[in-house]
């Protein structure tokens, strides 16, 4: 029987229009074995997780440049949760200041990842908090 893949949806909260990171790190978690869906830019929180609830994905994975990480970020985790996909990993890649990285992991972020993180850290990040949440 083959493993079935691990869904993980990429979004770009925000107004932020910087979405090269976010492809990159979409294509690199494809080539690992995963499927991603890719939302595209400009997400509200309540976009994002509607595609998430539509999609049934494993793990969220937000791209923020933009600075308004401790907004998006905890609202997104708060409708997930409002949805019953409270168990579901949030992943923050961007540019994060240190003292944020703590608050959004005490929000329920489960890792924040800076840039020059190394793509198969972030794969197998993701693929230890989505075998803990089954």
């Amino acid at each position: 029987m083959e493993e079935q893949k691990i869904r993980v949806l990429i979004a770009k909260p925000g107004l932020d229009g910087h979405d090269r990171g976010a492809k990159v790190i979409a294509r690199s978690l494809r080539d690992a074995g995963m499927e991603v869906i890719y939302t595209g830019l400009r997400q509200t929180p309540e976009m994002i997780v509607e595609a998430s609830l539509q999609e049934d994905v494993d793990a969220v994975g937000l791209s923020i440049l933009s600075g308004a990480h401790n907004a998006l970020v905890p609202r997104v985790i708060t409708l997930l949760r409002e949805n019953d996909m409270g168990d579901v990993p949030v992943f923050v890649g961007g540019i994060i200041p240190s003292e944020d990285t703590v608050a959004l992991i005490d929000a329920g972020v489960t890792a924040v990842f800076g840039p020059g993180t190394r793509m198969d850290v972030i794969a197998a990040t993701i693929r230890k908090a989505v075998a803990e949440r089954a």
